[in-house]
């Protein structure tokens, strides 16, 4: 008996540590990236359920750059223009043209996955040439617990920090989030005030891509640094998913990220001590909790009208009452 409180000890301690909390933060920096994109895409009134295509070409794109260039930064750049790019194609469906959101967003999920699955055949298993690497900090990096988890990350990783802020701050405190927040909420009055309303959902939209393009290009070049066929593996969907977890607020939405990549290092790390658990039903576990997330707060959200846009999905038309 003793023997197997010993063994049960040692595996709980080898997967509650720094180590988990560690990982989960490099696990939820593309749903961080994504999230604040597509939170800014909803708050203007456009909802994109193009968010998985746009990550994996992001990542495909993404890996071929660095493999072409050498230069890790380039292939962050070519994911964020591939992104934005697909992003103004919804854009142009949805604002433009006023076609059903749901199926354009649709549409380009599934085209993503389609085209990274053609093109992406000869690149599958290769190493990136260069890529984003833990930085060493000086005196921080040794520290106990904070040290692993805090100061021993990418450069992405800290970026998605600052934009966490950043676009809190924007959302919130300025005059451009107040446009946004005002075109999501109501565009005929913020017309009446001299708002674009076209010109505003463009750019959110447009932003929301770029987003989605480099959380994608973090997964091949920061996270495996290889590229590897349907590597998103759902991550755009838990994403849209964590806009509605956050009540449509990036602070919230990065508590959440946080909260699905500890959940996804914590089933990697039951596979990795050999719990007698099928890993097909530890893969599971991110998206069981997004299913439950959707179902509970979002009907939240729905019945009380906290945080989301009165207007999302609702095409506007100059002259005509949404």
């Amino acid at each position: 008996m003793k023997e197997v409180d010993e063994a049960v000890q040692e595996i709980l301690t080898e997967i509650f540590s720094t180590a988990l909390v560690a990982s989960a933060l490099r696990l939820g920096t593309p749903l961080i990236l994504a999230t604040v994109g597509e939170i800014y895409a909803q708050r203007s009134g456009v909802l994109n359920l193009g968010v998985e295509g746009m990550m994996i070409v992001g990542a495909l794109v993404g890996f071929i750059g660095v493999n072409i260039t050498g230069n890790p930064w380039m292939g962050i750049l070519l994911a964020a223009l591939c992104g934005g790019a697909m992003s103004l194609i919804h854009a142009f469906l949805s604002i433009t043209t006023r076609s059903d959101q749901v199926i354009s967003g649709f549409a380009l999920s599934i085209f993503g996955i389609g085209v990274t699955s053609y093109i992406g055949k000869k690149w599958i298993g290769m190493a990136a040439e260069a890529g984003f690497y833990p930085i060493y900090i000086r005196g921080l990096s040794d520290l106990p617990i904070v040290g692993p988890i805090l100061f021993s990350q990418n450069v992405l990783v800290y970026l998605a920090f600052f934009i966490v802020a950043v676009s809190s701050w924007i959302l919130f405190k300025t005059r451009i989030g107040l446009i946004i927040r005002a075109v999501g909420e109501n565009p005929e009055a913020a017309d009446i005030l001299g708002v674009n309303v076209y010109l505003t959902r463009y750019l959110c939209v447009f932003f929301g891509g770029i987003m989605a393009g480099i959380a994608g290009a973090y997964l091949s070049l920061a996270y495996t640094r290889q590229w590897v066929e349907l590597m998103t593996a759902g991550r755009g969907w838990i994403a849209i998913a964590l806009v509605i977890f956050g009540m449509w607020n990036p602070v919230w939405s990065f508590a959440g990220s946080l909260f699905f990549g500890v959940i996804d290092s914590f089933q990697l790390r039951l596979q990795a001590v050999g719990i007698g658990i099928p890993y097909n039903l530890l893969m599971m576990m991110p998206y069981v909790l997004t299913i439950l997330a959707l179902s509970s707060i979002s009907t939240t959200a729905l019945a009380k009208k906290i945080g989301a846009p009165t207007a999302l999905l609702t095409p506007y038309v100059r002259g005509e009452k949404t």
